[in-house]
């Protein structure tokens, strides 16, 4: 075989590889919307799954809060820090607290936390789903008359969509702190400079904005998750392959969704 050859064998390789994971892909983002639309219909029909509801929403609020309160604070710590040492070069470092708020508030603070929660409920959530269906306790409940996505899905879809933007409250109110302690206690600011400048140009808009993408990342990472954890098969090596691919395409889909969002918003 020539090296002609043995190149386009590879191009040829490549290009099937690429080819069926943009079908798989396609198929997926299929897979979820239909989710979407099933968790829709069942969520205001009887009966109410209140108590599983505010079970997830204590696996996802509570649980979660002191990895997203960390993040957001040396989050805020940092912004601070590199944005008073670029300021001081243009003689701007007043503006410092306003940079700090609009950023947590706008985009870090709801992106990070985003992050988190699909880190540690998004895997979470895929890992306990897969393992009901690789043990046939999903089907076992299709048996019972139980509607699966009714019982598992809508609960935590429910869940994440409500508690993210709590989180991402706490979240900005920390990261602005932080911002401040770095600022005044660490750069010498003048704290009544560095507050007046935060209130003077933080409007409510970039409050409520963030809180709308939390609630649609909440939202995005549960029904990723779900999806995963539904179609998991091949016993505990495919639940951790399930696991994995929930935390990497619900991060992603944070990112890509963001974007977008801030491209409609602002």
């Amino acid at each position: 075989m020539t090296d002609s050859t043995r190149s386009k064998n590879g191009a040829v390789r490549l290009a099937e590889s690429l080819g069926e994971r943009v079908y798989d892909m396609v198929l997926d983002l299929g897979a979820i919307f239909t989710l979407f639309v099933e968790v829709v219909s069942w969520v205001v029909r009887p009966p109410s799954e209140i108590r599983n509801i505010v079970k997830q929403m204590e696996e996802v609020g509570i649980r979660s809060m002191p990895v997203v309160l960390v993040t957001a604070t040396f989050t805020g710590m940092v912004l601070a820090l590199q944005s008073y040492a670029g300021f001081e070069r243009f003689g701007a470092t007043s503006f410092v607290g306003s940079v700090v708020a609009l950023s947590i508030t706008r985009e870090l603070g709801p992106v990070f936390a985003g992050l988190m929660v699909s880190g540690r409920v998004g895997a979470s959530m895929a890992a306990e789903l897969g393992t009901m269906k690789v043990t046939e306790q999903i089907d076992a409940l299709t048996t019972l008359a139980t509607n699966p996505v009714k019982y598992l899905v809508v609960p935590r879809v429910v869940a994440a969509t409500i508690v993210l933007p709590v989180l991402v409250v706490f979240a900005d109110l920390l990261g602005i702190i932080g911002g401040y302690f770095v600022s005044v206690y660490l750069m010498d600011a003048n704290p009544y400079v560095y507050m007046s400048k935060t209130y003077q140009y933080l409007e409510f808009k970039d409050i409520y904005t963030g809180l709308v993408k939390a609630s649609v990342f909440g939202m995005l990472i549960a029904l990723i998750s779900c999806h995963h954890g539904f179609v998991a098969a091949g016993g505990a090596e495919g639940v951790g392959r399930a696991t994995t691919r929930a935390v990497v395409a619900s991060s992603m889909m944070v990112l890509v969704s963001d974007y977008f969002m801030t491209s409609f918003m602002f």
